[in-house]
């Protein structure tokens, strides 16, 4: 029983890794046809500007782009991004190998301390890492801690990245994820970088996890979509 569950579990691996591929391609070859209209608050497409590692901070529904953007825009900046520990995250992790980018595994329910600790070395080794605040499971647009504690243990600024579309398709998912069409027009915002301090209260924590949640709702233009979440 054993060794057929650990056959599964391979076959399964295989089947990520595949449908991850073919998605990393599809990613790629649609986010080479959009037409990005780009707003630069903190100087990160201008090479050499920004020194040192970020993290880029987006909205769970809006990660169809980020790598897309990163390539085009920065692509001299290595980067790492943050997939749950499930499946989906196997599929993504594979996705993003397509544009280069690293994965690590883990989220707030699985794997979470390991994964914090392996994304504080990447940074510290002067690579970006990409993470969504209010993935994988949400509530939608509502901001998990873990950001503002990687940052916090790190000592790496977060930069809030904001996306906008002209014309997507909405799934029917928990956060109404965005696909956007091929050829459309996408505003994407490089919004200043936020620094935190290493040593925080509990209050003053809770503050700047307030604080970056407001920044990153400023940033969308369907805020109603988080429906009855408790704000």
């Amino acid at each position: 029983m054993a060794a057929d569950a650990q056959r599964l579990a391979v076959r399964d691996s295989a089947k990520a890794r595949i449908l991850g591929t073919v998605a990393g391609w599809i990613l790629r070859v649609t986010g080479a046809t959009l037409r990005m209209e780009v707003v630069d608050r903190c100087g990160i497409t201008e090479r050499g500007r920004v020194e040192g590692p970020v993290i880029w901070c987006i909205w769970h529904n809006r990660v169809f782009v980020p790598a897309s953007v990163r390539n085009r825009l920065c692509k001299w900046r290595q980067a790492t991004v943050l997939t749950s520990a499930s499946n989906d995250g196997a599929i993504l992790a594979a996705a993003v190998k397509v544009f280069g980018l690293g994965a690590v595994r883990g989220s707030s329910s699985r794997r979470g301390a390991s994964a914090l600790k392996e994304l504080i070395r990447v940074l510290k080794q002067g690579t970006d890492a990409g993470v969504t605040p209010d993935g994988p499971r949400g509530p939608l647009y509502v901001m998990q801690p873990g950001v503002v504690k990687l940052a916090q243990a790190a000592q790496v600024p977060i930069m809030p990245l904001h996306v906008t579309f002209g014309r997507s398709t909405r799934l029917n998912s928990w956060d109404r994820f965005h696909i956007p069409w091929p050829f459309s027009r996408i505003t994407v915002t490089f919004d200043e970088l936020l620094a935190v301090p290493r040593k925080l209260d509990d209050d003053a924590f809770a503050a700047q996890c307030r604080k970056l949640e407001d920044i990153m709702r400023g940033g969308v233009d369907d805020y109603e979509d988080a429906g009855d979440a408790d704000h």
